[in-house]
């Protein structure tokens, strides 16, 4: 026990003291230009009560929702066909995982930077192309009605390789011998997938849900370089509403109260998550 020490003290520092302190944070009305609200509990609900009155906020919280959904799905579905197309013998097969690890290991900022070149009309390769071949795209990031839908496509192509990566790691484990037992007995590929391989993976499936879902509340570089919330607030998730009211209005309370809820909702989530998936494991045993 004493040689877990170091590392437990070091977790708490880094973790259960900023945590602890930002839950506190989120019992009182502290803004900066009154510093005497920091440490004002005399109403500790009231922040949380103002947020299921805030428009903006449930606003804010049905985009995230709306974020979080897609970029998990699209991620999941991506990364699996990829996967699957990698775990084949072909020649292409060490180049193109190569390759397709290249999105994830890119800084977010970076990722952002390219993506709005490629999203502004002026100088975008790929609206040029829409509009010669007669199919001109609106610019997606400054339209109302495509803005989230940008920052999905941009934090899919980005983080599908990580699914990617696990489900090829757990193809490649799979035993030989109920592969070729489905050869034998006739199998397709659909039958193959469904009663054969995806058996073993749906763990780690369910794994990278976990993972992309609690990492899609963390989509703050890319809005921030892509839209800054906009236009109007379209693209303006929670997290990134929180850094307004704490940046923007100096509301640190009412912010702490934001994340507070979000790191709570999420720890819901991945609970639920966990117990739907969990019954996975073992099922090919």
């Amino acid at each position: 026990m004493l040689g877990l020490a170091p590392a437990l003290i070091v977790l708490a520092a880094i973790t259960i003291a900023p945590a602890g302190y930002l839950f506190l944070t989120s019992l009182t009305p502290l803004n900066l230009t009154m510093p005497g609200t920091a440490w004002d509990f005399s109403g500790p609900h009231y922040n949380y009560l103002d947020l299921w009155e805030d428009e903006r906020f449930l606003r804010s919280a049905w985009f995230q929702a709306h974020l979080s959904v897609a970029t998990v799905a699209l991620q999941l579905l991506g990364g699996l066909g990829a996967a699957l197309l990698l775990n084949r013998d072909t020649p292409i097969r060490r180049f193109g995982r190569s390759a397709l690890l290249v999105p994830m290991v890119l800084p977010p900022i970076a990722v952002g930077i390219l993506w709005r070149v490629m999203y502004t009309v002026d100088i975008s390769p790929f609206h040029r192309f829409m509009a010669w071949i007669g199919l001109p795209v609106p610019p997606l990031t400054t339209d109302p009605d495509f803005a989230l839908w940008a920052i999905v496509l941009v934090d899919s192509w980005e983080w599908f390789p990580f699914t990617m990566l696990l489900v090829l790691a757990a193809l490649q484990m799979i035993p030989e011998s109920p592969i070729e037992a489905a050869r034998i007995d006739g199998a397709n590929g659909w039958q193959m997938f469904r009663y054969v391989l995806f058996p073993y993976i749906a763990p780690t499936l369910v794994v990278c849900a976990l993972f992309r879902l609690i990492d899609s509340i963390k989509a703050f570089p890319l809005i921030y370089v892509l839209t800054s919330g906009g236009p109007g607030d379209a693209t303006t998730v929670t997290n990134y509403y929180a850094f307004v009211q704490a940046f923007n209005f100096s509301l640190w309370g009412y912010a702490s109260a934001i994340a507070t809820l979000m790191v709570a909702t999420i720890f819901v989530i991945s609970w639920i998550i966990d117990r739907l998936g969990g019954n996975s494991d073992g099922r090919h045993d």
